[in-house]
Formats: structure tokens, sequence, C-alpha cells
């Protein structure tokens, strides 16, 4: 939003062409997430504990995580909501990768909520069964494994990198890369729900990954870096460093 803003008053100052940089649009997203982390998630906080949202522990898991009976949750909706605003004011929105990503987030974001309210609102530790969420999670995953199989511009796009080999890239075909990407992304959301733990054990993990993951969207996106690294060039995947840094 603000990417567009600063585009059209480059026109007349061209002081504004500097927002044309990723890696500081990059930086002002973080800073902006971690603005509205700061503002609002006290109050947040503050508000679920008066409303009495707490975590609900299932009754078969060991006896020491009982003591975190009660302790606010739900606390993912407020990262939801600073990676929404931070992805929309400074990324460009013109790019399709960036969409996908966000909705794809929300997508998931959208399973956990209905869980947790689940866990909370109706006192069932469980949340939703299973093969609820696996359904919606697929269904998700398939989605944006499939938009990004039919975006692709050029064969290389969808071969899988050997690391450290520039000149060994592993075909896929459209119908291997989307069962890749679904296993990928479907894989990475539980894997983020079994390293979380009752003390947020899943954002340092997730700090991580994400730095690495906007790492490689900036090589990739970048053509100069791309072929000196033997990655293929994808035009436009350098603004999800904007969405990863959020």
């Amino acid at each position: 939003m603000l990417h567009w803003l600063a585009q059209y008053l480059a026109h007349d100052i061209r002081a504004f062409s500097v927002f044309n940089y990723i890696t500081l649009r990059a930086v002002l997203a973080t800073l902006t997430s971690l603005t509205i982390s700061f503002m609002v998630g006290p109050a947040v906080i503050r508000k679920l504990a008066a409303m009495k949202i707490g975590q609900s522990v299932r009754d078969d898991g060991p006896q020491t995580h009982l003591i975190k009976a009660g302790t606010p949750t739900m606390g993912g909706a407020l990262i939801l909501v600073s990676i929404t605003i931070s992805t929309l004011l400074w990324a460009d929105l013109s790019n399709r990768y960036v969409w996908v990503v966000l909705f794809t987030t929300l997508g998931f974001g959208a399973v956990g909520w209905v869980d947790d309210y689940r866990k909370v609102v109706h006192r069932n530790p469980k949340g939703l069964s299973a093969k609820t969420k696996y359904f919606w999670q697929s269904l998700i995953g398939l989605g944006a494994a499939l938009f990004v199989a039919y975006s692709t511009q050029l064969p290389a796009q969808t071969e899988l990198i050997v690391p450290f080999f520039k000149h060994v890239a592993i075909p896929l075909g459209t119908v291997g890369f989307v069962v890749l990407t679904y296993f990928v992304i479907v894989g990475s959301s539980n894997a983020v729900n079994l390293t979380d733990g009752l003390d947020g054990l899943a954002i340092m993990p997730t700090v991580m990954v994400a730095s690495a993951l906007a790492i490689f969207a900036y090589v990739a996106g970048n053509v100069v870096f791309a072929k000196y690294i033997g990655v293929p060039h994808i035009p436009g995947a350098g603004e999800l460093v904007v969405f990863c840094a959020a």
C-alpha cells in the first residue's frame, strides 16, 4: 500500500524512490510488526485474561503441563494481525507471490483459531479432530501448490535444486512439483504445531526459518545472485523478503 504511494510520489520527489529497495521495506516491515506487537500485545493479553480465555490442557498429557492451565491463549491471532498489516503496508501488492503466501498463512491461521476457540470456549482440550484439521490443511496446501505450479514461467522453476551443487537439478514436472509443495506446506504447518509448546517454543524456530527463507527469496529474485549461486531466477520472488521480515 505504502509502496504504491511511494512509487506515485517518486515521479515528483525522487527521494521516495528509496522505497523501491526490498531491503529497506523489509526492515520497515519488521519494525512495524514489532511496534504492533508491543503496543497491542499487552492489552490483548489482559483482555484474554479478563475473559478467562485460557489454555485448556489435555488430561492425557504430562502432569507437569497442568500448571499451565488457564494461561492466556489464542495469541497467534496477534501475530497474524501484525504480519498482515505489515505486509499490506510495505509489500508490492501487485505481486502474486505475496498474495498466495499471505492467504495461505491466514488460511492456516484460521484453522488454528477455530481449534483454539473450541478448546477455550467449548472447554474441549482436543479442539478440532485430527481428520478435520488435516482436511482443511490439505485443502489450503493443495490450493497454494496448484497456484504456484501453474503460475511458473519457466520449467527450471519447478526443478528441485540440490544444495552445494550448481549444476545438479531434478526436474519434477507439474505433478511432482505440486505433490512436493503440498507436503512441504502441510508438513511445515504440523512441524510448527509439534515444536510449539506450553511456553511458545515455536517462535524461535519460526524466526530462524523465516530468516533463511528470506535469504533464498532474495537470491532467487535477484538475477545476478541467482546466476552466481546457480539457482533458478524467479522474477518477483524477492518481494517475499518483505513478508518473511514481517
